[in-house]
């Protein structure tokens, strides 16, 4: 919902999870092989034995580095994989936005968790898909998705102190209520179809400047900077990116006080839209057709609008009253512009992964 780029600044979050999914189906075998398929990439079988995991990494498809990257982070935990078949299917869309290598490393984590290693807690699995996607896959992502995907509950939004929750205190992570069909109100996802890639350098390096920012003031990160702060920060562009996480910050925490006081939904939507303003602005990640499709909204009647995911591409949600057209006004806006058609959808809040019973 809100919380751009402030994870790995050691800040403040607020997923929900989507109702849509990735599902995987997995079979221990004792032969040391880890074999592995996606029903959207048929007739392609990735096979390498565990023991040669680390070694043929830089051969293996980019896409199989995520559920492999599991694989290895069980293997290091010394959880006895000694053989596994992964079969991978899914619905959230590649290249989106919607955190797609996060719900698919946490699919592959919870089925290796039941097989191998029942005793796992939550926080013991979001650490593992993470390190699966900076370590194997090699993003440098902080734990904004994985939470999302391991943690969130129904018709709720899940508020994450990053720095708490890697600190493991108890009051890390809380469940904030967002019944939208309760306000009349619908969450509507826009695919504007310009992909995204986390792991092409863009977002490694907005992390970069925002480390350089704090350490230019000082700070262990930028979750401790004031804007009194950035007016010490000499260099221009540290100064922006550093202005985006500290005004997110404070946008998050202005989200949970009205949902928690009971507010009605629509007084955040001005708060989306700052985000999307300070993401284009101060962290420069928007896209042109990120920024069509909010704008699009915006002047459909929408409450709020704002990019969702690392940035460079991908989507845009955007708060809306029940049977708006708002749907129709970014298609529409679209075809006027010359771009392809997005994809526009509407979600819900949903419960994280967990076993298809």
């Amino acid at each position: 919902m809100i919380g751009e780029h402030t994870d790995y600044n050691n800040g403040f979050v607020l997923p929900i999870a989507l109702s849509l999914g990735v599902v995987c189906g997995a079979a221990p075998r004792g032969d040391g092989l880890v074999r592995l398929t996606s029903a959207q990439r048929p007739g392609e079988v990735v096979e390498v034995r565990i023991d040669e995991l680390v070694a043929q990494r830089d051969r293996l498809p980019g896409w199989a580095r995520y559920p492999l990257g599991v694989v290895d982070e069980f293997v290091r935990g010394g959880h006895g994989v000694d053989g596994v078949t992964l079969e991978l299917d899914g619905a959230v869309p590649i290249g989106a936005g919607l955190s797609s290598s996060a719900a698919l490393c946490c699919a592959v984590t919870i089925a290796l968790r039941d097989l191998f290693a029942p005793e796992l807690t939550d926080r013991n699995m979001v650490e593992i898909a993470r390190a699966a996607e900076n370590g194997f896959a090699g993003v440098p992502t902080g734990l904004l998705d994985q939470s999302a995907s391991i943690l969130c509950t129904e018709g709720h939004a899940l508020f994450l102190d990053i720095r708490a929750f890697t600190g493991a205190e108890p009051a890390a992570a809380a469940q904030i209520p967002f019944d939208l069909d309760a306000a009349g109100l619908a969450l509507l996802v826009a695919d504007t179809g310009s992909p995204h890639d986390l792991a092409d350098g863009g977002y490694a390096e907005r992390r970069a400047q925002c480390e350089a920012a704090a350490d230019a003031l000082n700070l262990p990160a930028l979750r401790d900077a004031t804007s009194e702060d950035l007016l010490r920060l000499k260099d221009p562009l540290l100064r922006r990116r550093a202005t985006h996480v500290v005004t997110e910050n404070a946008r998050v925490l202005a989200v949970v006080h009205r949902l928690r006081a009971g507010a009605d939904p629509r007084t955040i939507g001005e708060l989306l839209t700052a985000s999307h303003r300070s993401l284009r602005q101060d962290f420069e990640v928007s896209a042109p057709t990120l920024d069509l499709a909010v704008e699009a909204a915006l002047d459909a009647g929408a409450h709020g609008a704002r990019m969702v995911g690392g940035g460079f591409g991908g989507s845009v949600i955007a708060l809306v009253d029940q049977n708006a057209e708002v749907a129709e006004a970014i298609t529409d806006r679209f075809a006027a512009s010359g771009f392809a058609p997005p994809r526009v959808f509407a979600v819900e809040p949903a419960a994280g992964a967990h076993k298809l019973e």
